[in-house]
């Protein structure tokens, strides 16, 4: 055994030259864990942002004015007034995004008790503006009301008062979840392609016909990229949601980053086992990059990370259990959105050890035919 591990040792520091040396890979991994988790997290903005929006305002009561100046920067631009006869053709021609019609006596309806009805006209074209911007409006007019009730005194005809508070991100910003998930892909896409990268190399350079004539076995090999990659990628991803994350981005760190990167090197051993795996069965790294591409597409878009496992299939929903990816997101979430403890991440640790250990073993049958037929 000692041996062994000194074996998996030694055969681990020559991963650290080889990565070293490729200096477009090395670029790419420093490249993956900084700049790119910033430009991805600031650029892609799920908010509404100075959106165009105009009223029709058939009232031109208090409570109208109110809803109307309660359409505020940096969500909706200023609030222009247009006649009902405009509204077509100003939504044709793409000048406004939202039309809120507020009809006649909609104030002495409601002081009334009566219930007027407003009718919000949006462009479905600008999809995210559609989704988003249409609830945020709904709530303004909501809470609008609810003051004007206030501040005339009589909100007891709103027998029922719902108070939202988020435990994480109070203000729902965006960059705070894509901050962190795209942390999380890069691990993905890193560890599935530096260990293959590893693997091809030795095939391309001719270097794994030395290591066959060196007196170890095919488990020392595999353990030793395991573990080489796997604490490169580890290392990036701590130092990544600390200092770009954390520092650069200000997004607050909920849970325990030491639990959060002790389940990350759990999840590291399984998709690097599943990246050796891939790597055997190309031959070249095109080869590879094709195999490795939808791979780490189908592993990201059905982790569970960008829509919920609940809104797929049945069917699927049970097939993809088999992807580490679901497990650590949820993990992974767990842990940084709601701290999270080991009592209660400890299950998707232990599958994900458990699906390592099965990738392992198919990865090693793999590799040890590759160097059968290397001989």
């Amino acid at each position: 055994m000692g041996r062994w591990l000194s074996n998996v040792f030694r055969l681990g520091l020559k991963e650290f030259a080889s990565l070293a040396s490729d200096k477009v890979l090395a670029f790419f991994l420093v490249y993956s864990f900084s700049f790119a988790i910033y430009t991805q997290a600031t650029g892609v903005n799920t908010e509404i942002t100075n959106a165009p929006i105009a009223v029709v305002d058939s009232d031109r009561s208090a409570l109208s004015a109110r809803i109307r100046d309660g359409l505020l920067k940096p969500y909706f631009r200023r609030p222009a007034l247009i006649d009902r006869g405009d509204v077509d053709r100003a939504m044709d021609r793409g000048i406004f995004s939202f039309v809120l019609d507020v009809p006649p006596h909609l104030e002495a309806d409601v002081v009334k008790g009566r219930v007027p009805a407003l009718q919000l006209n949006i462009d479905a074209t600008a999809m995210t503006y559609a989704g988003i911007g249409g609830a945020y409006v709904e709530s303004i007019v909501q809470q609008e009301t609810k003051n004007y009730f206030k501040a005339r005194g009589i909100e007891a005809q709103f027998p029922i008062t719902a108070i939202t508070r988020a435990l994480f991100n109070p203000n729902l910003e965006g960059l705070w979840f894509h901050a962190v998930m795209e942390v999380l892909e890069a691990v993905s896409m890193l560890s599935i392609l530096l260990v293959g990268a590893a693997v091809i190399r030795e095939r391309e350079r001719g270097t794994i016909e030395h290591l066959l004539v060196m007196p170890v076995r095919a488990s020392e090999i595999v353990a030793a990229k395991i573990w080489a990659n796997g604490l490169v990628i580890l290392v990036a991803t701590g130092l990544s949601l600390i200092l770009i994350v954390g520092t650069v981005l200000k997004v607050p760190i909920q849970g325990s980053i030491a639990l959060f990167l002790g389940g990350t090197a759990v999840y590291l051993f399984a998709i690097a086992s599943l990246g050796i795996l891939l790597a055997t069965i190309a031959n070249t790294m095109p080869q590879f990059a094709l195999m490795a591409l939808p791979v780490f597409m189908i592993l990201n878009m059905l982790s569970g990370g960008f829509s919920p496992l609940e809104s797929m299939p049945q069917p699927l929903q049970v097939a993809i259990q088999v992807s580490p990816a679901v497990h650590y997101i949820k993990f992974a979430q767990s842990v940084l959105y709601r701290a999270a403890g080991i009592d209660v991440v400890w299950r998707d640790i232990a599958v994900l050890a458990g699906l390592g250990t099965v990738f392992l073993s198919l990865a090693l049958s793999r590799f040890r035919t590759m160097l059968a037929s290397a001989r």
